[in-house]
């Protein structure tokens, strides 16, 4: 395999990514000039050093010291009362974009497809209860569940339910769900702002 085919392949794997879209990628870094493939590389080559992961939500935030929690999880003005539970990264920065949230995040880290239960060795899952513990003792009030209206989101959340439901429940506290103002099919982090805000106003 030349290394092209390797990038083609490499790109291939990313999120999203068909064979068309990878060859596209590289190709396109094989007109650029030398100086921006340097910093690409350089990036690249850096960005598990500049980027960190944050110890309470699970988001990647780029550390500029020796922080172990990101700018959301670190502000004294979010509501600590409620904790948002996505799927990944991009949803959260979907609800900032909408403005229609000031509480805390919790990135789950994937979805359980609902004909591969297996694949949740993968998720944050026992995370997400030692979170929801610990916050029961600092004022969690309600945990919202934000994953996409689709087959493996929908499963994604009665696993999650499993999980977290008994713990909410013996401390009478809430566990809502985005409301229907998001369209069967669709993802947080395509969501227009409007249809966030209603998500989240609509909750049940």
């Amino acid at each position: 395999m030349s290394d092209l085919d390797k990038l083609i392949t490499l790109f291939e794997s990313f999120p999203g990514i068909g064979a068309r879209q990878a060859r596209r990628f590289a190709f396109h870094v094989l007109t650029m000039n030398d100086a921006h493939n340097a910093q690409l590389a350089k990036l690249i080559t850096g960005i598990k050093t500049s980027v960190t992961e944050c110890e309470s939500c699970h988001r990647f935030f780029s550390r500029y010291q020796a922080e172990t929690l990101c700018s959301i999880c670190s502000a004294s003005n979010r509501d600590h009362s409620r904790l948002l539970v996505v799927e990944r990264d991009s949803d959260i920065q979907a609800m900032e974009r909408a403005g229609a949230y000031d509480g805390l995040y919790f990135v789950l880290g994937g979805t359980v497809p609902l004909l591969q239960s297996k694949d949740t060795e993968k998720l944050r899952a026992g995370a997400l209860k030692a979170t929801v513990e610990t916050r029961l003792k600092n004022g969690l009030e309600e945990v919202i569940l934000g994953f996409a209206i689709n087959p493996d989101g929908e499963n994604t959340t009665r696993f999650i339910e499993s999980i977290i439901e008994p713990l909410l429940a013996a401390e009478n506290k809430k566990l809502t769900h985005l409301g229907r103002g998001l369209s069967t099919g669709s993802e947080l982090e395509y969501a227009d702002g409007d249809t966030l805000k209603n998500a989240l106003k609509n909750r049940y």
